[in-house]
C-alpha cells in the first residue's frame, strides 16, 4: 500500500483494518480461486498478496509490487515463514516496473490507484501484465470525508478512476460499493 503522493506511507493496523476490510472475502468475491494468478500492483507488506497466495495455493501466482523495498522485502518474509513459495515480488515504480507480460488473471489496485504518480501510465502497464481473458480490480478510497483514509484531494472519485481504466485500454465491468469507505471497479482488457 505505497503512497506515493503527498511524500508518505499511509498505514493501517491490520488486525483492525480487518473490520472494514476483509482480505479473504474480498478475494473470494472477486473470483480468485486456486491455479490463478494475481498481480497486486501496490501490495505494501501483503495485506492482499498474502491471502492470495495462499488461495491461489501451490499451482498459482502471485506477482507483488511495491515502490518500497522494505515492504517487499517483509512480504517475502512473511511469505516464507509461511512456507509459501508461489510469490514473485518486486519493488520499484509502478510507472516503470513491468512485473510480467500477460501473465495475471487478476490485476488488483487495492486502495492505491490514486497514489501513483502516474496512475494512467500505471494501468498501461496493468495492461500488460493482465491475461487477454482476465480482470482488474481497483478497489479504492471514496472520495468523501471520513475519518480514515488518505486526504481527500488526492482520492479519486468512480468517474475518474472509470476515465482513467478505460483509458488504459480497459472495458469496465461494474462499479460497485464496497462498504461504507471504498468503491470497486471491475474491468476486462479491451481488445487489440
Amino acid at each position: 500500500m505505497a503512497h506515493q503522493r503527498g511524500g508518505g506511507r499511509f498505514r493501517h493496523d491490520d488486525e483492525a483494518r480487518k473490520q472494514w476490510q476483509d482480505p479473504e472475502t474480498i478475494l473470494s468475491d472477486i473470483g480468485l480461486g486456486p491455479g490463478m494468478a494475481f498481480a497486486d500492483i501496490g501490495a505494501g507488506e501483503g495485506y492482499f498478496a498474502i491471502p492470495a497466495a495462499r488461495k491461489v495455493g501451490p499451482s498459482g501466482k502471485v506477482y507483488a509490487l511495491d515502490i518500497n523495498a522494505d515492504s517487499i522485502a517483509q512480504l517475502l518474509k512473511t511469505a516464507d515463514a509461511e512456507g509459501l513459495g508461489n510469490v514473485v515480488a518486486r519493488s520499484g515504480p509502478g510507472e516503470t516496473t513491468v512485473l510480467c507480460e500477460s501473465c495475471a488473471d487478476i490485476v488488483f489496485f487495492g486502495i492505491d490507484l490514486h497514489d501513483f504518480a502516474d496512475a494512467q501510465v500505471v494501468l498501461q502497464n496493468a495492461r500488460k501484465t493482465i491475461k487477454p481473458d482476465g480482470k482488474l480490480v481497483n478497489l479504492d478510497w471514496k472520495k468523501e470525508s471520513m475519518e480514515l483514509g488518505p486526504p481527500v484531494e488526492i482520492r479519486f472519485n468512480e468517474a475518474t478512476a472509470v476515465y482513467l481504466i478505460t483509458e488504459a485500454g480497459f472495458v469496465v465491468e461494474s462499479v460497485t460499493d464496497h462498504g461504507p469507505y471504498h468503491y470497486m471497479v471491475i474491468a476486462s482488457p479491451s481488445s487489440p
